[in-house]
């Protein structure tokens, strides 16, 4: 089971959302060529990583929770002996995953992918941000809200989870109540535990992933000691705008100042030791480690 949904331009959510948020540009503010060129490797990260998370759903609780939603079925159409069959599979195959893994305290069900992608640059978020905490100290708390509801740049990967611990405990809880014609009860019962359905969430920031995958591609010209001038351009671009994507990641939030100063440090020597056509291996390693540690 799996969904992705996309937020890629929350630019364009709507002349209300634009009217609350007075510093979001009219218009989408154009990604620099460089960042498009990696988007398909930024959607084979994100694939790969869904993938993942998909191996881990398991038939069994997808069955569990079908079967719930069976038998909540049933009661509504007063067919109580249906119902209790039903929950009588339920608790089977809750028990048969606990038998097999005695330690799991979520069962995954489902998964969802969701992107939000802000098309700005870095001086709108500052100005987005700004705008939120003047809201804020006037005391604007839902105009700061829907400022801060756009200042995200990320993949988040969303797992459903049966929660072991209670999930089975609820739904044995239900039968009882069948039995003494409690159809109402045992209904909310029964949609309570569905209510108890636990989402984990997977955040993947998307201007660390991208400049992850600038300096990967920077890394070839780098060591490369023949470079023509328009490779030379493209590598000093590369640099850049890896660095802007850096910056974007702290504005965002996506790590604290002391976690991204070594970063700029180490593009900057980087890229003063290639401008004059310089070359060599392993420049860029501090850099693709730093990264590794932070994404």
């Amino acid at each position: 089971m799996n969904e992705q949904t996309s937020n890629p331009n929350a630019i364009n959510e709507g002349t209300n959302e634009q009217a609350a948020v007075s510093s979001l540009p009219a218009r989408p503010e154009p990604k620099p060529e460089v960042v498009t060129e990696v988007q398909p490797e930024v959607q084979k990260e994100t694939d790969s990583q869904a993938a993942d998370k998909r191996k881990q759903v398991l038939d069994e609780a997808v069955s569990a929770l079908a079967l719930t939603k069976s038998a909540l079925a049933a009661l509504d159409e007063k067919e109580s002996a249906r119902a209790l069959a039903t929950l009588a599979e339920v608790t089977g195959k809750l028990e048969l995953i606990v038998a097999r893994e005695p330690t799991l305290a979520l069962a995954p069900v489902d998964v969802r992918t969701i992107v939000h992608d802000l098309f700005a640059n870095t001086e709108t978020v500052e100005a987005m941000t700004d705008e939120a905490l003047d809201a804020l100290k006037h005391g604007e708390v839902q105009r700061a809200r829907r400022v801060l509801a756009l200042l995200a740049s990320e993949i988040v990967i969303a797992v459903t989870n049966i929660p072991l611990a209670t999930y089975p405990a609820a739904v044995k809880s239900v039968v009882p109540l069948i039995d003494q014609g409690k159809i109402e009860e045992a209904k909310a019962a029964l949609q309570l535990a569905l209510g108890t359905l636990v989402e984990t969430l997977s955040v993947i920031p998307l201007p660390i992933l991208r400049a992850k995958l600038l300096v990967k591609r920077a890394e070839t010209l780098t060591e490369d000691g023949q470079r023509s001038e328009a490779s030379g351009e493209r590598l000093q671009d590369l640099l850049n705008e890896a660095r802007q994507q850096l910056e974007m990641a702290e504005l965002l939030g996506y790590g604290k100042k002391k976690d991204f100063e070594p970063l700029y440090s180490e593009l900057k020597k980087v890229k003063e030791k290639t401008a004059g056509g310089g070359s060599g291996k392993g420049w860029l390693d501090e850099i693709k480690a730093k990264l590794s540690k932070l994404f």
